[in-house]
This record gives C-alpha cells, sequence and structure tokens, in this order.
C-alpha cells in the first residue's frame, strides 16, 4: 500500500501493518490517522526507509550478494580479500569490510561506491543448546527470596546461596526475574519489567554486608542491623531497602576513594570504566543528571535533554558531577562482581530475564533517544481476555534507526543480559519480528502493529547468545505467526509451553521447549486449585474468565490427578510429577508452588489494587532449603 498523501511512502517497506487478524479470525484495518502519525513518528518521508547500515548480518557461508568486493578485517585482525560472488567461509564475529573503490574514466568515483568501512556481523545458524540431557530449575523473583541476613530485600549473597542449594538439588538453572536497572531515586520502581535501563543491573540487589570493609564501618553494621529488621514484613519495601542501602553504600564508597587498602580494586573499576564505554560514561551521567534535576528527563533544561548536548559534556566534567559518575559506576561494578560470583558457584547456571521494553523517562530512552519512537507506546491490541487491548506505557524503538545506529542499543542489552548467565528468556520474544504501536494518549484499538528487521534481530541475538555460549528461551504467549514459530525453532531458541495453555498434556509438549504450569502474571497451584485467585481477582473489581479458572483445575484434575480429597502438598506434587512427564528440554518449577502461596506475583490490568512485584516468599531462605514439598518436586523432576 502507498500512502499518496506523503508522496507515494509504501507502508510495506517501512514496515508499517495494514491491519491484523485478532484472535478470532477476524481482520481489523488500522485506521488511516494512525497509519499517519506512526510514519510521522518513523520521520517516514521518502518511498523506502534508508538501504544503507553501518551493520549488515550475514551467515557464515557465502556467497553474500550485496556486499562489495574488498577488503575485510577480521576481530583477530587477520586482513583478507573479499569476494561476496565466492563460496567462502567466514568465522562468526563482528568484523570491518572495506569496500574496493572503484573510479570512472574521469578518475572520479564511481556513483553509489562505500569507500569507508562498514561492520559485518557473522552469525551462526543457531543458539547453543541448554546441554546434553532433560535440565530443570527454579523460577524465582529474587526480591522475594530472603535469608536471615538480607535487608529487606533478597540479593545476590542469596542468590548465591539458592544457586548452590538448587544445583545440589539436581537443578540445572535459576531463571531469575529481570535484574535492570531502575531509575535512581529513593522510591525504586516496584516492576522489574519497567526499568530505566536494561543494559545495568538494579543496585537494590547488592549483598552490602559483602562490599569490602563493610564489616570494619560501625555505621554500616547498625543500619544493617535495623535493614533486617525489614525481612518480618511480607511485602518488600523497596523504599526502606534503598534508604538502608544507599548510605550504608555512600558511606562505603567514601571509603573506597580515601583508602590506600583499595588501590587494586580501584584499578578494577576503571578498566571496569573502560570496557563498558559509551553506554556506561551515558547511564552514568544520565543518574549524576537525575540527581540535579530530576524524573523524567523530558522535563529537564533543554540543554541537558541530549546526551550530545556540550552543556552535558561539561556538566559531567565538572567536579561534583564527576564524583556521582563514579559513585554510580562503582555501584554497577558492585553489582557486576557480586552476580558474577553467584553465576561461578558449583551449582545450578543462571538464566536471566530480559524485558521488553524501558520506562521512556529513564536512562536508556535519554541515551538513546534518537532511536526509540517516543511518541508511541508498546501494547496489545483488545482480544477475549482484555476488550480494551493493553498500553505497556514503553516506548519502541525505530526499527530503521536502531538499524542506523548499529543496533548498538540491542548489543548492549544483550550483552548484559548474557555475560552472567547459562541462558537468557527472552519476554514477549515475538518483539524481534514485529510490535504493536500505539500512538501516545489513543487507545489500544488505535494501535498499528510495526515489524522490525527482523533477520538483522534474530541474527545477532544467535550471534550474541554464541559468544556468551548462553541458550535462548522465548517467551512466545499468545498469538504467534506461523513464520516467526519457524524461524525460532530454526534459530535454536526454546519454545515457552504452559500447563495452564497447551491444548494436550505434558507428554504431548515439543522438546525444544522450556515447560512450566504457570508463570509470574499467572495463578499459582494453589491459588488455581482453591480458587483464592479468583477470589483475590474478583476482590480488586476485576473481570474474571470463569471458563479459564476452571479449564486449570480441570488441568490439575485430569493431568496431575488430584480430587477433592487432595491436600495442597499432593495437589502441588502431583502437578509437577505430571510436568515431569514433559520431553522439553527444560523444566521450571516456581519457589511460590514449593511454598503452597496462594497468590501471584503481579495481577495484570492492575496498578495499585495488588502488591504487584512487592510479594515476599512467606518462608526464609534457610527454610526454603529443607521444605518438603520443594524436596519432593526436585524428585519428581530428576526421575525424567
Amino acid at each position: 500500500m502507498i500512502i499518496e498523501s506523503r508522496g507515494g511512502v509504501d507502508l510495506d517497506a517501512w514496515g508499517v501493518e495494514r491491519g491484523y487478524w485478532d484472535v478470532t479470525g477476524q481482520w481489523h484495518d488500522t485506521p488511516p490517522n494512525t497509519l499517519e502519525t506512526v510514519l510521522d513518528a518513523m520521520g517516514a518521508t521518502a518511498e523506502h526507509p534508508p538501504e544503507d547500515s553501518p551493520l549488515v548480518t550475514v551467515g557464515e557461508h557465502g556467497p553474500w550478494p550485496g556486499l562489495p568486493a574488498g577488503e575485510i578485517v577480521l576481530e583477530s585482525g587477520e586482513r583478507r580479500p573479499f569476494d561476496p560472488t565466492a563460496s567462502d567461509v567466514l568465522p562468526i564475529g563482528y568484523h570491518k569490510l572495506f569496500a574496493a573503490r572503484t573510479e570512472s574514466s574521469s578518475g572520479e568515483a564511481g556513483p553509489g561506491r562505500t569507500f569507508g568501512g562498514r561492520t559485518v556481523a557473522v552469525c551462526p545458524p543457531r543458539c547453543p543448546a541448554p546441554g546434553p540431557g532433560k535440565g530443570w530449575g527454579w523460577a524465582v523473583q529474587l526480591y522475594a527470596v530472603r535469608s536471615a541476613s538480607s535487608w529487606g530485600i533478597g540479593d545476590f549473597r542469596d542468590l548465591r546461596r539458592l544457586v548452590a542449594w538448587a544445583g545440589r538439588a539436581g537443578a540445572s538453572f535459576v531463571l531469575l526475574n529481570p535484574l535492570h536497572a531502575p531509575a535512581p531515586g529513593m522510591v525504586p520502581e516496584a516492576s522489574p519489567y519497567f526499568p530505566s535501563s536494561r543494559c545495568f543491573l538494579s543496585p537494590l540487589y547488592i549483598c552490602v554486608d559483602d562490599v569490602a570493609g563493610a564489616g570494619e564501618l560501625s555505621e554500616v553494621t547498625a543500619i544493617g542491623d535495623s535493614a533486617r529488621r525489614l525481612n518480618g514484613e511480607r511485602l518488600i519495601d523497596r523504599a526502606a531497602v534503598w534508604e538502608a542501602k544507599s548510605k550504608a553504600l555512600e558511606l562505603l564508597f567514601d571509603r573506597f576513594e580515601a583508602s590506600g587498602a583499595f588501590a587494586a580494586e580501584r584499578d578494577e573499576l576503571e578498566q571496569f570504566c573502560r570496557d563498558g564505554g559509551h553506554p556506561l560514561d551515558g547511564y552514568t551521567s544520565f543518574c549524576a543528571l537525575a540527581e540535579t534535576h530530576g524524573l523524567p528527563w523530558h522535563d529537564w533544561p533543554e540543554e541537558v535533554r541530549h546526551p550530545d548536548m556540550p552543556a552535558v559534556l561539561e556538566f559531567a566534567s565538572g567536579a561534583h558531577a564527576g564524583r556521582r559518575k563514579r559513585f554510580y559506576a562503582w555501584l554497577q561494578w558492585l553489582c557486576w562482581r557480586q552476580l558474577r560470583a553467584a553465576s561461578d558457584v558449583d551449582g545450578a547456571g543462571i538464566m536471566c530475564d530480559l524485558a521488553v521494553g524501558v520506562d521512556g523517562g529513564g536512562a536508556d530512552a535519554w541515551l538513546w533517544q534518537d532511536l526509540f519512537a517516543l511518541g508511541m507506546r508498546v501494547g496489545a491490541p483488545p482480544d477475549d481476555y482484555n476488550r480494551n487491548g493493553q498500553d505497556w506505557g514503553l516506548p519502541p524503538w525505530d526499527p530503521w534507526k536502531l538499524r542506523a545506529g548499529a543496533y548498538e542499543p540491542y548489543l548492549t542489552m544483550l550483552r548484559a543480559a548474557m555475560g552472567p548467565a547459562r541462558g537468557m528468556r527472552a519476554d514477549h520474544v515475538m518483539g524481534l519480528f514485529r510490535l504493536f504501536w500505539v500512538p501516545l494518549g489513543a487507545s489500544p484499538a488505535d494501535g498499528a502493529y510495526v515489524r522490525s528487521v527482523w533477520q538483522d534481530m534474530v541474527g545477532l541475538l544467535r550471534l550474541e547468545a554464541a559468544r556468551a555460549g548462553a541458550y535462548v528461551v522465548g517467551e512466545d504467549l499468545g498469538t504467534v505467526e506461523d513464520h516467526v514459530r519457524q524461524v525460532l525453532s530454526e534459530s535454536g531458541v526454546l519454545s515457552y509451553r504452559l500447563f495452564w495453555f497447551e491444548p494436550g498434556p505434558p507428554q504431548t509438549w515439543p522438546e525444544q521447549a522450556l515447560g512450566a504450569l504457570t508463570t509470574h502474571d499467572l495463578p499459582t497451584v494453589v491459588g488455581a486449585w482453591t480458587g483464592a485467585d479468583v477470589a483475590a481477582a474478583q476482590s480488586i473489581g476485576l473481570p474474571v474468565n470463569e471458563e479459564g479458572c476452571a479449564s486449570m483445575k480441570r488441568r490439575l484434575e485430569e493431568w496431575g490427578g488430584s480430587d477433592g480429597s487432595s491436600s495442597l502438598q499432593d495437589v502441588v506434587v502431583r502437578a509437577y510429577e505430571s510436568l515431569a512427564k514433559a520431553p522439553c528440554s527444560l523444566l521450571a518449577a516456581t519457589l511460590d508452588d514449593a511454598l503452597l502461596v496462594e497468590e501471584r506475583p503481579n495481577m495484570p490490568s492492575t496498578v495499585d489494587q495488588w502488591p504487584n512485584w512487592r510479594l515476599g516468599l512467606p518462608a526464609p531462605l534457610e527454610e526454603v532449603e529443607t521444605n518438603e514439598v520443594a524436596a519432593a518436586i526436585a524428585r519428581a523432576l530428576n526421575r525424567r
């Protein structure tokens, strides 16, 4: 379809869809004004988007039509001639291609030729596999897993202990909630799926007691004694936790900077900052600016609203801002050290979760604002479960500007998620192919699907996974196009299969998948069995899908073998014994189920009506380690 009002803009070329099929098979046209608004957000004035890109993705084996002949400089430093018509082999990685210079008879450069280098990303055909045999693991909300030593929230020391315990029980992974950085400030965002940055970690998870010198400062000891009292409350109070941790960390940072005992560690921090490069420098500038001007960044003085403005460099070079930038870099260094220590434990590996987007007022959206469509929000069209559709409040990347930016934020994000992990779960993996854009202030019913350059997105996913040695699980729940499933399957990405949703029992599920009973957004086993989840939803005025809830209980009866005489413990264990029959490469159990928790961690479509992302586990980690139901679940899953 050509939009004549824009001089012949080709919607298909720009990836803007004219409509969509809903879950009932009915076609919905995208409103014309939405098409115009989306094209405005993309800056689409030409018929086709720009063809040139500083980064191109290819396979290992030639030929490579479309690339110019010339010289390629491999990551290893080796230089070799490049012939795009040859059936050659290139090593996977990022290489630099310099096109051969061609001249016309007048001695001038030939038309359309590129003489500067471009990056050629050579991508493997598949992501790494999880490993030999069938594995299983625990899915946990790290903030909820508290030990006696926690400061009111689960931390990286608790994770280290959890990984070791899970490994002793036979688990091969611990699947975590996203650990992304919230916006700086004294009231951290509760939702791990609404981060300020997906490229950095949340300092809330720092174990202060494990920071060098913590035991030598009486003030820190006193703060810790007070903070540990927060463990007695079921609800996680992030504001109180951060008030305590930030005070202690400020004291420890002052000591770190002043004491000669930390010279070697300061050298490590300097190297960490050099390795972090532009993203880390920009992130720390954002944090320091947010301390000065508040949030969101759209309200900052105009001269510092863009990271490339001279006033930002002038600000960052000041003594006070420089120290604050270093403090925020130090926090990230601590996060990475402690997370890596947990991942290096002889036990289960870590599987990190990657959120689908970021807060438009946060660090990533400021640093890479030229690559975002900030006037748009990601969401979902209306369906049987949500008649109004969904607006997730997350601005999407503009596919073509992201491509023109050499995919820097995408690659930085993937490396952050995969670096310390054996595996990565990608939330709403369909977003690699297309996202539903909702114009700011509009109804989701007026949204439009916009396609990404998915060949690049999936190819770079495979490449980064191979370099990290990490397998990938794609959360593909809901409406998924057939070609999306095919591409992900061929790329070695594991599908996500749920007891609550699959049409057949676990033994009929595919092998290339992670199988589970439930997720953080769905009822726990006890919540579904007792009806407590339905009652909770009704009590806060949410519409309830009665048939869907009844179906969950029937599955526990028919597939799990439970009945009215079964104890809650028996219902849970039998459900996992049924799950254990699945041929899936990986299976996941939740600690919520092991502890017979009724409440789900998150109730979609709520804000303040439900304690989303604030529910701690009802028992400390010390009791989890000896819990009989957890042991029974482990035995069932180990028998695969």
